[in-house]
């Protein structure tokens, strides 16, 4: 492990610059329009909006009995914020090499800093999202304890996020087709999820296919965490574990094999 150790540690000495890459990233992506920063949260706003509306008040739609919530628009609203936060984040570190290619070649910095930008600018518009959805859902969970692992949720989030999205933009370095799968595969990934419906609704011999998807774990702790007002199972906290695990020894691999070629691809 001591290429992504090397890669760390350069993370944390340069911490006040990636804290200002991720400042400048987060104000560049709106500017010059009129709204501003406030289009960073509009969209998830009313993605968010547009659920509550169709789904519980116009529609009244409802759920099984097995499902932590009957309603199917505060029920996705759990899901469906997160899974936006982890594809936002995944899909704009993993282009982050390929923005940076020029500053790379030009500058010895670690490659580590753009993933981690990226993936970080991301947070700094969805961390507040969810952070709004303890209170709107008061009346789920009752501030019972189980709803203070949002917090540890979300922060496991953000690193699956930086590890997944790092060794995806190192892949996408050495293979540009790599964009184009892996933007296939976030679009259909919301189906092979909790997200829309409950595990429980998953045909049981198939259900372990849900688990091949990073963001089940994490979708499932919110939802136990802000429906039901319970701490995660255990199993869940142990599926996080194996992903991050995974996630670490694959870019290591790919940290130390591509070390001496990376700027070459791009």
């Amino acid at each position: 492990m001591s290429s992504l150790s090397e890669d760390l540690r350069s993370l944390w000495s340069l911490r006040r610059l990636v804290g200002v890459l991720t400042r400048r990233e987060f104000e560049a992506r709106h500017a010059g329009s009129v709204g501003g920063i406030l289009w960073a949260w509009l969209p998830p706003l009313l993605t968010v909006f547009a659920y509550y509306l169709v789904f519980d008040v116009v529609f009244a739609m409802r759920l099984g009995e097995h499902a932590p919530t009957n309603r199917v628009g505060a029920y996705r609203i759990v899901g469906m914020l997160p899974w936006m936060a982890f594809a936002d984040a995944t899909q704009r570190g993993m282009n982050s090499l390929l923005d940076a290619g020029g500053m790379l070649q030009k500058n010895p910095l670690p490659p580590a800093i753009f993933p981690a930008r990226s993936v970080l600018a991301s947070s700094l518009v969805f961390s507040p999202l969810i952070a709004l959805l303890v209170p709107a859902y008061m009346g789920a969970h009752h501030f019972g304890r189980g709803v203070m692992a949002v917090l540890p949720l979300y922060v496991l989030q953000v690193l699956l996020c930086f590890l997944l999205a790092y060794l995806l933009a190192v892949l996408a370095a050495a293979l540009r087709d790599v964009v184009q799968v892996i933007g296939f595969l976030l679009s259909i990934g919301v189906f092979l999820s909790p997200v829309l419906f409950p595990a429980t609704m998953f045909p049981e011999r198939w259900r372990w296919v849900l688990w091949l998807n990073p963001m089940s774990a994490p979708v499932m702790g919110y939802q136990s965490a802000l429906l039901k007002g319970e701490w995660p199972a255990l199993e869940i906290w142990g599926v996080m574990g194996v992903w991050l695990l995974v996630l670490v020894v694959l870019l290591n691999m790919a940290v130390s094999r591509s070390r001496d070629q990376l700027v070459d691809w791009l």
